[in-house]
């Protein structure tokens, strides 16, 4: 199983950011996917899920309305669009295969500063 993230950088708050994940070594299509990150000094935190089919999502409270998760199944890639972006939003984000974040690739650092 192969996960890399990309699309992460310096952006302002109030700003936007688009991450995609690229998934190899496995059938894409039928797993759910999860984006997680991690701030510094901090633990591994879930913020977003979709199904299989892309379907369904599902986001934490602390990004509902401010991210969305979607994928192209076609291309092995999940994506990651952020709006709004906060401080507090200052993370490494990965994209996993698994509800606990243990399969997960090297992921993209996001850092929101004025």
């Amino acid at each position: 199983v192969q996960l890399q993230a990309s699309g992460g950088g310096l952006v302002q708050p109030g700003g936007s950011l688009s991450l995609s994940c690229r998934a190899s070594g496995f059938t894409f299509s039928n797993y759910w996917m999860y984006w997680f990150r991690q701030a510094p000094g901090q633990g591994l935190e879930r913020i977003s899920s979709i199904s299989s089919g892309g379907t369904r999502t599902y986001y934490a409270d602390f990004v509902k309305g401010r991210f969305t998760i979607s994928r192209d199944n076609a291309q092995n890639t999940l994506y990651l669009q952020m709006s709004r972006l906060k401080s507090e939003d200052t993370a490494l984000y990965f994209c996993a295969r698994d509800t606990g974040g243990n399969i997960r690739g090297q992921g993209t650092l996001v850092t929101v500063s004025s």
